[in-house]
Parts: C-alpha cells; structure tokens; sequence
C-alpha cells in the first residue's frame, strides 16, 4: 500500500487555501451558520462544498436533489455546477433553518434554480418524478438506507449519489459507547449493492461516492 498522509488541522487548511476558494457569498453564509451555535457543526466543509460544485460539472449534471439542506451552503455549492436551465430539488423539514439559504441562494443568482420542499424527507422523496443526475444526501444517518433504496431507481446510469458523514468520526472501526450502528449498516449495505460502485472519501466526516451502473 502507498503512504497515507495524516490530514492534521493545517494540512486541511494548505489544501482548502489552495482549492476552490469561497467567494463572498459563501463566505457569509458559513458565518451566519456558525452564529447558530452547536447545530452549525451540520455545515458541509469547504472542500466538500468546491467537490459538489466540481462534481455536478463534471457529469454534466441538469437535474439535481438534496436531502437535508440545513442552512443551504451544499445546495448552492450544488446549483453553481449546474447549467442555466438546471434545477435542484431541496427537501428539507426545517423553514427556519432553509431560510437563511433562501436569501444566500437570491444573492448568487441560483434561487431560480432551486425548488425547495418543506416535509418529511421521505414523503416528499417518494413522489419525486423523473430522472436526475445527482443526488446529495445530509440528513438523519438513520434514514440513509431508506433514501439509498429510494433514489437508486431515480438516477440515470453513470449518475451520482453521494452521502455525508459515513464515516462518523472513525467509529464505523470497532465498537463505542455511542456506537454508529446506522452508518455501519448503510456502508456494509451499499458495498454489496450490484447496482452501484462505491468510494469512501476520507473528506470532511466521511463522504461516501456511489455511481450508478
């Protein structure tokens, strides 16, 4: 095996300084998040946010859905990789929280690109309609395999799915008192899915890619 190098504080920051740069926009949107205190550790990275924007270019993606948007950083990093006409599907059951991106997204010149869905997750992802190109999921860990088996079906063939926080600290490795029971099922049951390819990206919490054969 190659060398693995330990990401430490300032490593993570070299990398960010030297990647894809927050413009203004983002920048006061992940302040404002943080004013929100404790729930602010829910904020995708900044490196996983230049990812998603590379990424939704990268596959050319036009249709697009998120589930669990909190405070709208992921989804307007998603919706900036889009093209003109694209959208982005946002379910979310937060108003409060969503409405801090609302004003972001009218700011960056996205929001006509956003469609967002205030409701329980899973309802509103059982009547999504059509074919999309990318899915991003940040919502309760819990419910990733619900939301796994519903999308699969949902996005066309080499289309992307891709879900945060899988590798919850390093605790999917042995057992702890505050065991990820969720995350350890939700990995071991997409690793064994023949309908996709899966990577685990050790970026932010974990950050788990799954294309669609």
């Amino acid at each position: 095996m190659g060398n693995q190098v330990l990401v430490t504080d300032e490593l993570h920051e070299y990398m960010v300084a030297h990647g894809m740069p927050l413009d203004e926009i983002a920048r006061e949107l992940v302040e404002e998040t943080h004013k929100l205190g404790g729930v602010s550790v829910m904020l995708t990275t900044a490196d996983q946010a230049a990812l998603l924007t590379t990424l939704t270019r990268l596959i050319a993606a036009r249709r697009a859905v998120e589930i669990g948007t909190f405070t709208g950083f992921s989804a307007l990093a998603i919706s900036r990789g889009l093209p003109d006409d694209g959208e982005l599907i946002c379910l979310d059951v937060s108003d409060e929280w969503t409405s801090i991106g609302r004003r972001y997204w009218e700011r960056a010149g996205v929001a006509d690109k956003i469609d967002l869905r205030i409701g329980d997750a899973h309802e509103s992802a059982a009547k999504l309609e059509g074919e999309f190109d990318l899915a991003f999921v940040d919502a309760e860990k819990p419910g990733y395999i619900d939301y796994f088996e519903q999308l699969v079906p949902r996005i066309r063939t080499n289309g992307l799915l891709l879900f945060d926080n899988t590798l919850a600290g390093g605790r999917v490795v042995g057992q702890h008192e505050q065991d990820p029971v969720d995350r350890k099922e939700f990995n071991a049951h997409i690793a064994r899915d023949e309908r996709v390819d899966v990577v685990i990206l050790g970026i932010g919490d974990g950050l788990t890619l799954v294309r669609k054969r």
